[in-house]
């Protein structure tokens, strides 16, 4: 049996949240939330005590609340601290409490500025330059930093907030709005999120804030400076909506809006319910990189709807997604487009586990992390490793025809609940013993412990159609075969013209595989295909990585001014790295980073420094 959580402190064998309130306000002077989370939980086994998670938060009391409204102080106990899990609150009971028993506790706390949820932004740090912002990203464990809580997936919780915001601002969280009152020069926002979720899944975002609705049901928030861009590239998102759904079972969560947050948001997307977060390098001005949509709209049923129980099956989450995402992508752009983006997946687990070691037991589909921080576990491994056994099934069992009702039974016997991979085998082996008995035979063949707990790549190759590939490799070949200063005038940008986003990553890529390149193909690549001021973010990643890797300092001046607007750890993170690894470049890494620093996420800024060895 898997542990509860390894990386919460706790009590979660005696007690669960059912629900929570927050009563906050919000002071931008000072960089703090501050005020009540009450907490409602259920009994599962006799305690004398209720156990939290917190990590920066100052505690200022705790209550005890009664049915009559009678409440009572409970004594605090901080004195257990952990290095990575931050401080258990411990609050003792005036009697023991029985399995069954409703208990309501209320709260008073405040954030301080060495939290990792919260993101405070000055005026000068958003496009429109007058009012601050914050922000919160609580995955994977900073939601205790937020407020106290069971900070664990496996506890999923309801809730509803008010939140106090200095005027003109507008606060959004990852719940339905339930209204909004104004008090005095202030606003209370009211939210309710009535399907339960885990605690990694609350958000809150304060700015100036203009809605552009796309359907009845879907819509997109930002900067009013750039919304129209915003609702012009994401305008597709209910199609994208409705082809889930049909893929899948319908959505259960209401409301579908997205938000494009300021530049330092760490992620491509986060799939906060109702309200995804995502990043504003994916305004490529062309709707090329909206497959990220894709992925997190996929989150609202594998993640959000049925979760994984602990960080060590993060690939329940992601690598579910993940093949989700790409099925939605081959229903709305063919299945070529999801032959490229499995390849590009694969590309992308092979630079992980080259990263972290092959034999690095955090490149297990389902490592061990007990006393490991889960960002440090953070990578493509889950995502592409966990798609990759996925896609391996369903081509192993008998293609789509029999693996879509399968995935379909999966979320419906799951869903509201948290899982591990064990619960996931299980469901599995029993689906396919009613349905198709002679598939559990196939199913007993595979080498089980090699998928799930084996280091480094899984132990089977998939077999992807190469054709829509082919066409980039050749290009790329012949760029290889060229003579050095002599060839390049065979080339043009109309070689690169009919390409998709992803086809030009393989392009590049391949090209990677063969550095170093010369100075002298590198400058004509970037003459003939003007890459260095691509606006599409992943191609110009893909360009910067490929000069980096063949140590073409020309490129540092655009290296720097990547990593200067954006803080999104896929492209930051791996552009520090290579940049250092330069002979060149190892002091301007550091002293970009050092400069930037405070631009960036705290999740963001703490992985690069553990990065550069800082």
């Amino acid at each position: 049996m898997f542990e509860v959580d390894p990386n919460s402190q706790s009590n979660l064998d005696v007690v669960a949240t059912e629900h929570v309130h927050l009563e906050l306000a919000v002071d931008f002077a000072t960089q703090q939330l501050s005020g009540v989370a009450t907490l409602e939980l259920l009994v599962v086994a006799q305690t004398l005590e209720v156990v939290l998670d917190t990590a920066h938060l100052s505690v200022k009391r705790a209550s005890l609340l009664g049915d009559d409204g009678e409440s009572s102080a409970l004594p605090i106990d901080i004195s257990t601290q952990h290095a990575i899990y931050g401080t258990a609150l411990r609050l003792a009971l005036p009697r023991a409490a029985s399995k069954g028993d409703k208990i309501k506790i209320a709260i008073e706390y405040a954030t301080t500025k060495k939290g990792g949820a919260i993101q405070f932004l000055t005026p000068e740090q958003t496009l429109g330059k007058k009012h601050p912002y914050l922000f919160t990203q609580c995955e994977e464990i900073h939601a205790r930093s937020l407020f106290p809580c069971q900070d664990s997936p496996s506890v999923k919780i309801a809730y509803s907030a008010n939140i106090r915001v200095p005027n003109p601002l507008t606060a959004l969280m990852s719940a339905i709005s339930t209204g909004s009152r104004v008090d005095g020069d202030h606003t209370v926002f009211s939210f309710e999120q009535a399907t339960t979720i885990p605690s990694y899944l609350v958000a809150l975002v304060v700015g100036n804030l203009s809605k552009a609705d796309i359907s009845a049901r879907c819509a997109v928030w930002s900067e009013p400076e750039n919304i129209d861009a915003c609702a012009w590239e994401f305008a597709e998102m209910e199609t994208t909506l409705k082809t889930a759904e049909d893929l899948i079972t319908p959505y259960l969560w209401g409301r579908y809006d997205l938000l494009v947050l300021p530049p330092s948001f760490p992620f491509g997307g986060m799939e906060n319910p109702c309200l995804t977060f995502v990043t504003p390098t994916l305004l490529a001005g062309d709707r090329s990189l909206t497959d990220v949509i894709a992925h997190e709209i996929a989150h609202s049923w594998s993640g959000n709807l049925v979760t994984a129980k602990n960080w060590e099956h993060f690939w329940l989450n992601e690598g579910w997604t993940t093949y989700f995402e790409r099925r939605i992508v081959a229903r709305l752009s063919g299945e070529d487009a999801r032959q490229l983006s499995c390849v590009i997946g694969e590309a992308d687990l092979q630079e992980s586990i080259e990263f972290y070691g092959k034999n690095s037991p955090l490149t297990a589909l389902v490592p061990k992390l007990d006393g490991v921080d889960p960002d440090d576990a953070y990578s493509t491994v889950p995502y592409d490793k966990g798609a990759h056994l996925l896609y391996y099934l369903e081509q192993y069992l008998g293609g789509t025809d029999v693996f879509e009702p399968y995935m379909r039974s999966y979320i419906n016997a799951f869903k509201g609940r948290s899982i591990d991979t064990q619960d996931w085998k299980n469901h599995l082996f029993a689906y396919f013993a009613e349905h198709d008995p002679s598939k559990t035979e196939l199913l007993d063949r595979i080498e089980w412990d090699k998928w799930l707990f084996a280091p480094g790549m899984p132990p089977v190759n998939n077999k992807y159609d190469e054709r829509p590939q082919q066409i980039c490799l050749d290009l790329a070949d012949r760029w290889l075969s060229a003579a050095d200063g002599s060839d390049y005038s065979q080339f043009s940008l109309e070689d690169i013209g009919g390409f998709s986003t992803m086809q030009k990553v393989i392009f590049l890529s391949r090209l990677a595989e063969r550095s170093p390149l010369s100075t002298g193909m590198l400058a004509a690549l970037d003459s003939v295909y003007q890459l260095t001021n691509h606006r599409n973010c992943e191609v110009r990643f893909g360009w910067l990585s490929l000069a980096l890797k063949s140590n073409y300092m020309a490129a540092t001046g655009a290296v720097v001014d990547m990593v200067s607007t954006q803080g999104r750890m896929k492209y930051t993170r791996p552009l520090y790295r290579l940049l250092h690894a330069c002979p060149d470049g190892r002091d301007i890494a550091e002293q970009t980073f050092l400069r930037l620093r405070d631009f960036y996420h705290p999740i963001c800024a703490r992985m690069v420094e553990k990065d550069l060895g800082l």
